[in-house]
């Protein structure tokens, strides 16, 4: 199926994209839902190369598979597990049932007692040992950290709540700075693991009891948790009421919507943090309806599909023009290389093409002067992807908000129209002469005909970002379906728990003479050194 469109591609690749962006292509390469705007035109998909492609959506049944997932099927295969993130989301849909059970009433349900918590901490009605919540800390990894971490720096101008902070890495450093800055009376602790066994977790957590302990008489009762598993929360004192589950259907990566988000919550409000859920819903309903020449999680898609499977490019650059959105691109790192990062297909047969491509990035304007020199002048081509808004929070500043609009746009159209050798001399030309002149102009020589889309929003809300976020989720789905893999498993992460869990009696003093070579002699050097 993918013949076609790589001759296509032969045919295209030396064409210069500049040449097709009139008034038309810039409003046919373009889509949209409601005030949120997706622009594929700086690229060099045609539109018998988008026919095409939107062709292989139908040959792989996109239709008949998004609805299975939305319907509750059992897609996840290999755990034998539906996939239900959009649940978290529906407050306005219907049922939803998995085994023949509406799931809807338990995630209303769960928001509710969110919802209620949330209030009473942000009230001052749920206290600490020394008074009011200041400080909460959500201790998590992987989905259960960069979700919300991300969530409650992107919604900062919105944060009314008590500061929070997030921990992830099991390196002591993380934790120490973080408990260093709160008192231990008046901060909430929400451990955030579904089974209550994750290792980095559960040892952070059991460092920020024994901090509490040394001040605070019943330091439990300052915890809350997120996790289904009843008998580990109770084991380590957090009361029932305290304790916010979701289901297996849930994956880590997907799981903000939910109970992982009460921290997001706290900081933002119930009213803005259902906003946000109804932004998602919002991409949902339009991921379902639109046909898919308009449909903006399938275009998403497309765009990388196109630029990794058939032309080649290895990685993608996220690029938001918005520093709220600083943390975005570590958040679409795990949602995007741990979902689709594969290289066995659904039936168990080799995978024939790349899977998912390496997703990178930082805010504008800071990578302009740190890696956009490779993105423009490299000898590998980074498709881009920029997000902007149209309006900042500072409306003092908003001249200076324009300034970074410019920046952005100007970023895409260097990327697409480059400087040739002509321009580059005509440059220096008052300054170098003969040879010399040639040699300086090549410096400044710009190839462009490098891709990029834009995805630009009046402004970054609650209700934007979860647009945002369920449009890359459903572009995730969309390319794991045309690859024919499993976007909901990660057994990659399981091997090197696996060998940290024997690793750690050996660093602790035990014989690593069953180890290989090279691991034996590290353990040898890092004792010696007082590990």
């Amino acid at each position: 199926m993918w013949t076609k469109l790589r001759r296509h591609f032969e045919a295209v690749e030396d064409r210069r994209f500049e040449t097709m962006l009139d008034s038309a292509r810039a409003s046919d390469f373009t889509a949209s839902i409601g005030d949120i705007r997706l622009d594929y035109a700086k690229t060099n998909i045609d539109a018998d190369g988008r026919a095409l492609l939107i062709d292989l959506l139908d040959q792989v049944g996109l239709a008949e598979k998004r609805d299975a997932m939305f319907g509750g099927a059992a897609i996840n295969e290999t755990e034998g597990r539906a996939v239900l993130h959009t649940a978290l989301r529906n407050l306005d849909g219907g049922p939803v049932t998995v085994d023949g059970a509406d799931v809807m009433p338990a995630v209303r349900a769960t928001l509710d007692r969110m919802d209620s918590f949330a209030t009473d901490v942000r009230s001052g009605a749920f206290k600490g040992q020394g008074g009011a919540i200041t400080d909460v800390i959500n201790i998590g990894i992987g989905g259960s950290d960069l979700g919300p971490a991300m969530g409650v720096l992107a919604l900062a101008p919105y944060h009314d709540g008590p500061r929070c902070h997030f921990v992830s890495n099991v390196d002591p450093a993380d934790i120490s700075g973080v408990l260093r800055s709160c008192d231990r009376a008046t901060t909430l602790v929400i451990v955030a693991s579904k089974t209550f066994t994750t290792i980095e977790t559960m040892t952070n957590a059991r460092t920020a009891k024994a901090w509490m302990s040394e001040s605070v008489s019943t330091p439990a009762a300052q915890f809350a948790a997120l996790s289904t598993s009843e008998k580990g929360t109770a084991a380590f004192g957090i009361s029932p009421d305290r304790v916010f589950g979701f289901e297996d259907w849930v994956g880590g990566r997907y799981s903000m919507w939910g109970p992982i988000g009460l921290s997001m919550m706290i900081a933002i409000g119930p009213d803005a943090f259902r906003a946000f859920l109804r932004g998602g819903q919002d991409m949902d309903r339009h991921f379902c309806a639109a046909d898919w020449s308009e449909n903006l999680p399938a275009l998403l898609a497309l765009t990388g599909i196109w630029h990794n499977q058939i032309c080649g490019y290895a990685t993608r650059s996220v690029l938001p023009y918005d520093n709220n959105l600083s943390r975005l691109p570590a958040y679409l790192q795990q949602l995007e290389m741990e979902s689709n990062g594969k290289s066995v297909k659904m039936d168990g047969e080799d995978l024939r093409v790349h899977s998912g491509p390496v997703v990178w990035g930082e805010p504008g304007t800071n990578g302009q002067h740190a890696f956009y020199q490779l993105i423009h002048q490299g000898t590998r081509v980074v498709p881009c992807e920029f997000l902007v808004a149209a309006r900042g929070h500072n409306d003092d500043l908003h001249h200076q908000h324009q300034l970074l609009v410019a920046n952005c746009l100007a970023q895409s159209e260097a990327l697409m129209k480059g400087r040739d050798l002509d321009e580059a001399r005509s440059k220096v030309a008052d300054k170098f002469k003969d040879e010399e002149l040639e040699r300086q102009a090549k410096h400044r020589v710009f190839p462009g005909n490098r891709p990029s889309i834009t995805i630009a929003y009046p402004k970054l809300d609650p209700f934007a970002l979860g647009q945002i976020l369920a449009l890359y989720e459903h572009r995730v789905f969309v390319e794991g379906v045309v690859l024919g893999i499993n976007s909901y498993d990660q057994w990659g992460v399981e091997l090197g728990k696996e060998l940290a869990t024997a690793l750690q009696p050996i660093i602790e003093g035990g014989d690593a003479s069953g180890k290989d070579g090279s691991t034996a002699a590290l353990v040898d050097f890092l004792q010696m050194h007082g590990v």
